[in-house]
């Protein structure tokens, strides 16, 4: 019983401080209420506050903005109005100078038709004056025209060729120093070789015997060579001597290869006449090639931009001739001396020194296809890509009148090249022939008495008969003559035309 009622108390005592605790926990949360509301009331009206404060300065800022938008709409105004302004004040002017334009164009116009009016008018009275001066003398005008030249040249025949003479003789004069002085430097800074150079064509034996051994069997031997060459082998009674016949020069130079190698070597049968060959082929393929770029490096020239084909058929001119002169030292000398008379005349260096040395290109070939050289190199220089003013000195140099600055240097510099002394050799024959052939041309002219080519055919002097070829004719005879030779020969370099009129009286006194 007593445990009961001591249960009961410890529950009574225990809920009595469960509500004590209670009470004053709710205390204390009201009255953190109570502060949180106060806090929050007072960042409510510090926000207010602030706001209050940014509106009032956005407000301040925004009629500023204004006011400055205002100010430059104003001055944006004013500037487009002192603009409009000028612009009228130009249209205006414009307009009065428009009109002041047409009014001399109408004044010209007018002052035109007055003036064309009054040409028609004196063109009138010209026509009327010569047909009556005409129906007066009885000629036409050109005929009175030419009755009045007929006697001033038959009353002053000598003043006319005095003063033809005079100018003549000072254009000469002026022309040929300066050239003199051209070609005078030019040929002062090149040193070329004054020996003329054939094509070997012979090959030397050690003895007659050898012959045998070349001809072979039953003529095998020489079959073979002249099989895999494609020259003949002239055999004959000359004492350790075989001459090789063939068109083409590197033909020969093989076979000649052929035969120094197969003679050194002692055994001659067709198969080792076949090795020989082949091996000459190579060594004259690398010689060609050799020789193409050894003359690209003496001119200075670059072979990055040049095709190496190209360069093989530059060297395959270090077997051809003219006239005896080595086409590929024809060739390098013509460039030099190009690049000389360039430097001297202000043309473009470049396209001188190219195509000089390219001008005979085509006679590499020549042999192998038909055509002229001059065509041949054109069709050579195209196909390795080559501009038009490099090619053309292909052609440009074997025209009478070469379209550019460049070709008249270069076929200047050919002629110059082939021209020299000991540069090329004729035959007697053909110098005979070269020599009677100018006479001759010169001969088909009326009035000519004598006909003497001299200086190994540079010069020809024609004397006339002074009773049917007077002073005036005399000169119109010479030009004609220069143009007869230039237009029928071909020969190195010019000819000087002199014609010699003379009037001889010889009286006795006894």
């Amino acid at each position: 019983m007593y445990e009961f009622i001591a249960l009961v108390l410890g529950l009574a005592a225990g809920g009595g401080g469960a509500a004590i605790y209670y009470s004053q926990k709710a205390k204390s949360a009201k009255l953190s209420l109570e502060e949180a509301n106060a806090k929050a009331e007072k960042i409510i009206r510090d926000a207010e506050a602030k706001e209050a404060d940014v509106m009032v300065r956005a407000k301040d800022k925004a009629i500023k903005i204004l006011e400055d938008a205002r100010q430059e709409e104003k001055k944006a105004l004013e500037e487009l109005k002192h603009q409009q302004k000028e612009l009228n004040e130009r249209e205006n002017s414009f307009s009065k100078k428009m009109l002041e334009i047409d009014d001399l164009k109408k004044t010209l116009d007018d002052k035109t038709a007055d003036i064309e009016k009054q040409s028609a008018e004196v063109e009138a009275m010209k026509l009327e004056e010569s047909k009556k001066l005409e129906e007066v003398a009885g000629l036409t005008q050109e005929q009175a025209v030419e009755r009045m030249l007929s006697l001033v040249e038959e009353q002053h025949q000598d003043t006319l060729m005095n003063r033809i003479r005079k100018l003549e003789q000072l254009e000469t004069d002026e022309i040929e120093r300066k050239a003199r002085n051209i070609i005078g430097v030019t040929i002062q800074r090149i040193a070329a070789s004054h020996v003329t150079e054939t094509t070997t064509t012979n090959v030397e034996l050690p003895n007659d015997e050898m012959k045998g051994r070349v001809i072979g069997r039953e003529g095998r031997n020489i079959k073979a060579i002249e099989q895999l060459t494609g020259c003949e082998l002239i055999i004959d009674d000359t004492p350790n001597m075989i001459t090789i016949s063939g068109f083409s020069p590197i033909r020969r130079q093989v076979a000649s290869r052929s035969l120094t190698k197969l003679i050194a070597d002692g055994r001659i049968h067709p198969g080792r006449i076949e090795e020989a060959v082949d091996e000459a082929k190579k060594e004259l393929q690398l010689d060609i090639k050799k020789a193409g770029e050894d003359a690209l490096f003496e001119l200075g020239i670059s072979m990055a931009g040049i095709d190496p084909k190209l360069i093989q058929i530059l060297g395959r001119l270090k077997y051809r001739t003219s006239y005896g002169q080595n086409i590929l030292q024809h060739s390098i000398e013509v460039s030099l001396i190009a690049t000389a008379l360039g430097e001297e005349l202000g043309a473009d260096v470049a396209v001188c020194k190219k195509g000089g040395l390219f001008h005979d290109i085509g006679k590499a070939v020549d042999h192998d296809l038909q055509g002229g050289h001059p065509e041949l190199g054109v069709q050579i220089l195209k196909k390795f890509g080559f501009p038009e003013e490099i090619w053309y000195q292909s052609i440009g140099h074997h025209e009478d009148k070469p379209k550019t600055l460049e070709a008249v240097i270069v076929k200047a510099a050919d002629a110059i090249s082939g021209a020299r002394p000991g540069a090329r050799k004729d035959s007697l024959e053909q110098y005979v022939k070269r020599l009677e052939e100018l006479e001759n041309v010169v001969k088909g002219f009326d009035g000519i008495d004598k006909v003497y080519a001299i200086q190994a055919g540079r010069e020809v002097r024609v004397f006339v008969n002074p009773m049917s070829i007077d002073d005036f004719n005399a000169t119109n005879l010479a030009r004609e003559i220069a143009k007869k030779i230039e237009s029928e020969l071909k020969y190195p370099g010019e000819v000087k035309v002199t014609l010699i009129r003379e009037t001889r009286i010889t009286e006795y006194a006894r």
